[in-house]
Order: C-alpha cells, then sequence, then structure tokens
C-alpha cells in the first residue's frame, strides 16, 4: 500500500492559461469567494463569508481604520465614565438609511436588544456578554427592553456594562444597527432585495444562490470617498476553480488559493498574489465527553504525534507556521502531564471538510499510525461537519478560524471561552474561565496582554485542543484595483479603486 504522505505531498495542480474574454464592465469589481453568507441579516448569519459581506453593507457603531484600528463609523465619537462602567457614543448628525429614513440613537438601542434577544437572533452573546442584563435578555430569564443600553436623545447612545471592558469600542466595529422601521414592517424578509435597507457604503441590489450584486449606498455618511459604483460578488466553492478563473480574467479579486498550489500561483501571478499575516488558526476540536479523549494524557499523546512541519512545508508551501499554541508568537513552558503510554484502545473518528480539511486529516490519520492509533475520517459539507460538532457527534474535528481584521489576542482566544462561538467540544475550565473575565476587565493593554498569555498557558496545559497552524490570508488581485494597503487584507472594499472607475 503506498504511504498516504507520499501520496498527498506529490499532488501538485496545474492551471489553465488565460483565455481571450471581452473586457470588464466599467466601474464594476468582481469578486470571488469561497462561499456567500448564509444570512445578510447579522443576527442570523453564522459564516465567515456573512462576515465578510456586512463589512460592505452594514455600518458600525465604530468602524476599521485604514490601519485596521478602531476609528469612527455610525459614531463620530465616544467616552467612558471613570469607573469603566458606562460608554457614551455620539452619532453623526444627518445619519440617514439607504431608503432615506433618518437613522437615530433608538435605532441602535433597539437593534442592541435584537441582537441578544433569543426569539430575534441566532448571535452569541459575544460582543455584548459585558453588557448590563445581557446574559439574562440571552437566556430568556428577563425582557430584551431589560438590557443597558438607552438612546438619551436622537444623537446619543448610552451603553451600561456590568463589568469594565476596555475594548469595547473596538468590539463595536462590527455590531450593525439594524431598520427597525422596515423589520417592524416585513420581518425576515428585511434583507430581500426588494425591501433590504442599509446604512453600509453598499446597500444590495440582486441575489441569487451563485451571486450578490452590491451598489453604492448614496446615503452613506461618507459616500463621497466611495470609489467603486458596483460589486458583483460570485461564490465559487472549488479553490482551484476560483483561481483558474481569476486568471483568465473573469474575476478582480478572489480568495483563498488552494493551499497545495501557492507555489504554483504565487510563481505565475508575482505581484497580484498577496499575502498577509492574519489572525487565522488551523486546530483540532476535541470532544471532551467521549473517552478517552477526556484523558489530557491521550491528548497530549496525539498531539505530539503530529508533525507539524510537513504539514506546513507540504500543504502551504512553508506559508504557515507550524504552531502548538492559539496566540501567533505567544511563547509557554510545556510542563504539564506526561502522555498517555500505550496507544488508544479504539479507533478516532476524524470528521472534514472537502479539500484542504481531507488533506490534513488524511497526514494526521498517517502520523497517528504510526504510533498505533487507528483512526477514521468522515468527509462531509461543512453544514454537515457544524452540525455534528454542535450535537456533539464526533471524536476529532479539523477546525479553522479567521478573525479577518481583528488582531489583538482577545479574538484568538474568546472562542474558546464560555459562550464563544467555538465552546462547542464540552470543555469546562475555571481557571481558564477567570483568566478570560480578568482579562475582559482590564483597560491597560499590557496588563492584559499577559492574563492573555496565562489563559493561552492554561489552554495548552489542559490540552483542550490541538492547534496545528497558523495560516496566512491569500488574495488574487488584480490589475484593475487600487487602493490596497501593506499588510492589510483587501476586505473594505469601499476603500478600494478602479483604474477605469
Amino acid at each position: 500500500m503506498l504511504n498516504r504522505r507520499a501520496l498527498l505531498a506529490a499532488s501538485a495542480a496545474t492551471g489553465l492559461a488565460a483565455c481571450g474574454r471581452s473586457g470588464p464592465p466599467p466601474g464594476l469589481l468582481r469578486v470571488a469567494t469561497s462561499g456567500l453568507p448564509d444570512s445578510l441579516d447579522p443576527a442570523r448569519g453564522e459564516f465567515a463569508a456573512a462576515a465578510l459581506v456586512y463589512k460592505q453593507i452594514h455600518a458600525g457603531l465604530t468602524e476599521y481604520a485604514p490601519d485596521g484600528s478602531v476609528g469612527p463609523g455610525l459614531a463620530e465619537d465616544w467616552s467612558v465614565d471613570e469607573r469603566g462602567l458606562v460608554w457614551t457614543f455620539r452619532l453623526r448628525e444627518g445619519l440617514t438609511w439607504s431608503d432615506g429614513h433618518p437613522l437615530t440613537a433608538e435605532d441602535v438601542a433597539w437593534s442592541a436588544r435584537r441582537i441578544v434577544d433569543p426569539a430575534q437572533s441566532f448571535a452569541v452573546l459575544g460582543d455584548f456578554y459585558a453588557v448590563t442584563n445581557a446574559r439574562a435578555v440571552h437566556a430568556g430569564d428577563m425582557a430584551p427592553d431589560q438590557l443597558g443600553v438607552a438612546a438619551l436623545d436622537d444623537r446619543t447612545v448610552e451603553v451600561r456594562l456590568e463589568t469594565p471592558l476596555g475594548l469595547f469600542p473596538t468590539l463595536m466595529r462590527e455590531f450593525y444597527p439594524f431598520p427597525r422601521h422596515v423589520i417592524e414592517r416585513v420581518g425576515l424578509d428585511w434583507v430581500r432585495p426588494e425591501h433590504v435597507v442599509t446604512a453600509g457604503a453598499y446597500t444590495v441590489a440582486a441575489e441569487s444562490q451563485m451571486s450578490l450584486d452590491l451598489v453604492r449606498n448614496a446615503r452613506h455618511y461618507a459616500a463621497s470617498r466611495v470609489a467603486i459604483p458596483a460589486i458583483r460578488l460570485d461564490g465559487v466553492r472549488e479553490d482551484a476553480t476560483r483561481m483558474r478563473l481569476f486568471r483568465a480574467g473573469d474575476y478582480d479579486l478572489a480568495d483563498r488559493p488552494p493551499a497545495n498550489q501557492i507555489d504554483y500561483w504565487r510563481e505565475r501571478l508575482g505581484a497580484q498574489f498577496q499575502s498577509f499575516d492574519a489572525p487565522v488558526l488551523r486546530y483540532l476540536k476535541i470532544n471532551h465527553a467521549r473517552t478517552p479523549l477526556d484523558d489530557v494524557r491521550v491528548r497530549r499523546l496525539l498531539s505530539r504525534a503530529i508533525d507539524r512541519s510537513f504539514l506546513a512545508h507540504e500543504f502551504y508551501a512553508g506559508t504557515a507556521r507550524p504552531t502548538e499554541v492559539v496566540i501567533p508568537g505567544g511563547v509557554i513552558t510545556d510542563a504539564g502531564l506526561a502522555p498517555q503510554a500505550g496507544g488508544v484502545a479504539r479507533p478516532l473518528q476524524i470528521r472534514t471538510t472537502t479539500g484542504e480539511g481531507e488533506r490534513l486529516a488524511v497526514a494526521i490519520a498517517d502520523d497517528w499510525g504510526r504510533i498505533g492509533i487507528e483512526s477514521e475520517l468522515l468527509v462531509s459539507y461543512p453544514t454537515d461537519l457544524y452540525q455534528a460538532v454542535d450535537a456533539g457527534d464526533f471524536d476529532i474535528a479539523i477546525s479553522s478560524f479567521n478573525r479577518g481584521l481583528k488582531s489583538d489576542p482577545f479574538f484568538m482566544l474568546d472562542p474558546f471561552a464560555p459562550g464563544g462561538f467555538a465552546d462547542n467540544f464540552g470543555w469546562q475550565d475555571d481557571t481558564f474561565a477567570e483568566l478570560i473575565n480578568a482579562a475582559r476587565r482590564q483597560n491597560a493593554a499590557a496588563a492584559r496582554g499577559q492574563l492573555y498569555l496565562a489563559a493561552m498557558a492554561r489552554l495548552h496545559d489542559r490540552m483542550a485542543i490541538i492547534p496545528l497552524l497558523h495560516e496566512r490570508a491569500h488574495w488574487l488581485v488584480g490589475t484593475r484595483v487600487g487602493g490596497t494597503r501593506s499588510g492589510i487584507q483587501p476586505m473594505l472594499w469601499r476603500d478600494l479603486e478602479l483604474v477605469d472607475a
């Protein structure tokens, strides 16, 4: 039998030569990504593809500055009281929705209540966990109108917190107010193209299962600085197909080249192939409710058997960094329990999706086979995988998350904290939770960083998950596209330009 590792390392794809095409429509940015949003409603969307589109069509209370930091959004300024418990946001004057209806502080307060209301939202508490009464509202124990958010006047929003949270303005970059006047009239249909009303740089002109058409929102508060009039976003699931279409001239932006083709595309596309340091973690999610995975010594055995350098070199052309920790650049002292000797009595099921995840799973299974641990691969569609993990129907899952433009260590560790979006693997640890909560309450960046490192060390000591790689983000950027910024992923399309626009 051929070695599975050798088969994987030998697989390399070839691209199609560019073929002749007519020129692109002037003023249209053509984008291809691996998927489309599962919903245009931020209270119901759950996938990374949705978060990317939200940045284009919705407006945050604060915003991403050109360098990726926090800057003014719908709110032109904000302040906090001396206790760190009451934040006051002052909205820009004259804000309107894309239909011309005034956008007021009451819209913002109503939207905050909607995002934590379990009857209205699929969202986890996330950015609002520290707001007064948010946990009780989210649990259904209090009415949404008891949430600690209020409109003091048409332009002033007050947010009361139960504990200090120095990063609160940063978190508000992805809190997107909703058009109450539309939702109360048409309900969940408010995101259909015939009803949709937004406050972002773009609004929705048309939608299908395969594409999304966006047009510039003339009523956006910074519409005069939005250079590109229209955007066509296509969901092209297969990485290799997406990349070939980019090279053929069908797209101006495309994300995620196939991991095993990075060298190929980088060589042929030159400056059009752009790589970015990014908060992307690839890891193994472990079901702590199943034996023998509930034994930390077994988890350590599995971790130490994995050849991470091989994964980084063979599947990512050396652009990913092998890691045993969650925060990029973080260092820990490995002083935990010794691995469990003697292997594992039963085969371990590895759940994954096709493509990149499947290739990683095969290599990891091969590593475990070398130490006498058998494994079985179960490959499925992403939605099936997510449902299985949420239901606890798994041993091990190939998992990852990309925090986009969020670089603070908070965004790498918080997913695993109680109530985080990745907190679905049966692990509970009071020490980790206390460290995360202490870091959240800390306003000083240096002290907060030390607490995050301590929390990361605890995560590693208990081997709650098995980190594999810190990946880089790769984008293909066509020659028509300008306005990109060094070191910043081209995810804020309002800041881009087209040479023919």
